[in-house]
């Protein structure tokens, strides 16, 4: 099998346009909103999104597979953060909000019978690794009891992404309902 020639620069601008307009776009008005707006976001034509996405499943995923990258990078700049407890804090709200925001993706996909992408073994590795640097700092320093590990905060970030996702557009509601998973977290 032939690896495909790589895009042009013009063309990788586009495509770049289009991942930004579709995020702005599906963050604004939900997965549903039509690719037309996509496309006029991005100041591009419609044909010009359906080159680069056939479909808006592939659409979907094209941003999901951008949101995780960007998400892996910032997991391992928190975790060289040079104050651990607020980094771990900071990052856990943000896990949630961004989680959130996947759930929703994920939701579209498969409401849209299109195979929903899993974090592949590299990233999930990256994610587990950033994580645990972040929490060892974070015990280290007295912040967050001894007796959570790795597996344990993945599991409650879940539930408190969904608990995000579940509280809706009340950031106040969510704020406290974090801060009640982050005082389980903190050290006594």
């Amino acid at each position: 099998m032939t690896e495909p020639k790589p895009l042009r620069a013009d063309a990788r601008r586009n495509r770049a346009r289009v991942l930004d307009a579709a995020e702005t776009v599906f963050a604004a008005r939900g997965t549903g909103a039509p690719t037309e707006e996509v496309a006029r976001e991005a100041g591009v034509g419609i044909g010009t999104v359906f080159r680069h996405f056939p479909t808006k499943a592939a659409l979907l995923e094209a941003v999901l597979a951008e949101r995780m990258r960007r998400f892996v990078e910032e997991a391992q700049s928190f975790a060289a953060a040079e104050d651990p407890e607020s980094a771990f804090f900071v990052f856990l709200g943000r896990w949630a909000e961004m989680s959130a925001a996947k759930n929703a993706y994920t939701d579209a996909l498969a409401a849209a019978g299109a195979d929903v992408p899993r974090l592949g073994p590299e990233i999930g590795a990256q994610v587990r690794e950033a994580v645990g640097a972040l929490l060892s700092r974070a015990q280290l320093t007295g912040a967050v009891r001894e007796d959570v590990g790795v597996t344990e905060l993945i599991a409650l970030m879940v539930g408190a992404a969904r608990a995000a996702e579940y509280l809706g557009e009340d950031a106040a509601l969510r704020a406290r309902t974090l801060g009640i998973v982050f005082d389980g977290l903190r050290a006594r």
